[in-house]
């Protein structure tokens, strides 16, 4: 138990306090103008991809289906995190109610896990694709591939939502919440009771989750490298295709996997600043959402090349117009 202080429970309605940046006077504008673009171009970006895949019709394939839940997770993560603080740099507001906390905690939450079991499903995907492609059109279905893709929202979805019930009947005595954005653990930290419980079981999923979702990628990615090795003598021009579109998946799960570690070891440095540490942390969730859509319009050619004629078609019926 953290930040307790008092001794009373309190009541409803509870009000919070976001400990967020030290931010020098004069300088909230500016980090709000900052953090204005960047919102916008993560909006943009995810937009932009999600767009594309909707109206062409080429691109209704597995592979950027998934690319779509991926968007959706990401803009889950950026706009659960980033408007409220643009909301703290702006006004200098830092309270946030119990419901609001609540919400907020259980979407980045949900934000990071279902980024998990995504790249679950886009690793299976491209393990067909490269390893079994004569069998991917009768395996990977468009039946199977959305009872895929509902799957890993339920599994993320599930797990969460079992850590959020161990909130019901703990009663809270403190109201600072020494972090930038609310979690599960910041707000139970506020508890007038310990709760091993929580605990336990949020280091477990966290660990189980994590480790599960790296075996089976790592699992994936092993076997797709064994076959195109395999396949290099002869004619595995389909293969080598399917191996370039893996490339994106690997990306991404890394950038994700970087952002969380130096999350993590940023507390092992008590010589850093607050405010270094709070950034370090907050990583994972602004880093993602506005590179995955960069790295999917550089490295997929055909997501490129629809991006390009799409956005040329509408300049030249705009010139049209006029």
């Amino acid at each position: 138990m953290e930040n307790i202080t008092r001794l009373t429970p309190l009541k409803q309605p509870i009000v919070f306090e976001l400990e967020g940046f030290d931010v020098p006077p004069g300088y909230g504008s500016l980090f709000f103008i900052l953090a204005l673009i960047y919102f916008t171009v993560m909006l943009l970006g995810n937009g932009v991809v999600a767009f594309v895949i909707i109206i062409d019709k080429n691109l209704h394939r597995p592979m950027f289906v998934l690319v779509c839940h991926l968007v959706a997770c990401d803009l889950l993560g950026g706009t659960a995190a980033l408007p409220r603080l643009m909301m703290q740099f702006l006004t200098g507001q830092k309270k946030i109610s119990y419901a609001s906390a609540i919400a907020q905690a259980f979407c980045l939450h949900l934000y990071g896990s279902t980024l998990q079991t995504i790249q679950v499903v886009m690793a299976y995907d491209r393990y067909v694709a490269v390893c079994e492609p004569l069998r991917y059109p009768t395996i990977m279905t468009a039946a199977r591939l959305h009872t895929s893709c509902a799957l890993a929202w339920f599994v993320a979805f599930t797990l969460i939502g079992v850590s959020f019930t161990f909130h019901i009947n703990v009663p809270l005595c403190g109201t600072t919440i020494k972090d930038i954005f609310c979690s599960n653990r910041s707000i139970l930290r506020l508890a007038c009771i310990p709760t091993p419980i929580s605990d336990i079981y949020g280091l477990t999923m966290t660990w189980f989750l994590g480790t599960s979702v790296f075996l089976i990628i790592a699992f994936s990615y092993i076997r797709i490298l064994h076959t195109s090795i395999k396949q290099r003598r002869g004619n595995g021009s389909i293969n080598r295709k399917a191996l370039k579109t893996c490339a994106p998946q690997i990306i991404v799960y890394v950038i994700y996997r970087v952002a969380t570690l130096i999350m993590i070891l940023s507390h092992r440095f008590p010589s850093l600043s607050q405010n270094i540490k709070k950034f370090l942390g907050i990583l994972f969730i602004i880093v993602p959402p506005a590179i995955n859509p960069v790295i999917y319009g550089l490295v997929s050619k055909e997501l490129r090349t629809s991006i390009f004629r799409h956005f040329i078609k509408q300049c030249t019926l705009k010139k049209q117009d006029f």
